[in-house]
């Protein structure tokens, strides 16, 4: 149960990161920027020395690193 709350988390979080940034995609597009987003948001928040605690701390985390994903993804793109 905690894996299937996982995923519907990082396909909204992944969402939210895709309509700041205006990326279109399927849904699945989403999910893998959600999970992908909260690995690196975990990743570059963790280096500067900041920690999540709450559900609020970490959707803001998986979606700037989401963000950062998606910036990613069009760069290599072009």
């Amino acid at each position: 149960m905690g894996l299937l709350i996982s995923l519907l988390l990082s396909a909204a979080f992944g969402y939210v990161a895709a309509n700041l940034m205006k990326l279109a995609g399927p849904w699945y597009l989403y999910v893998i920027l959600g999970l992908a987003g909260g690995f690196v948001g975990s990743l570059v928040f963790g280096l500067i020395g900041f920690s999540s605690n709450s559900i609020i701390s970490e959707a803001i985390v998986s979606i700037v690193g989401a963000c950062i994903v998606v910036a990613i993804y069009r760069a290599l793109k072009k």
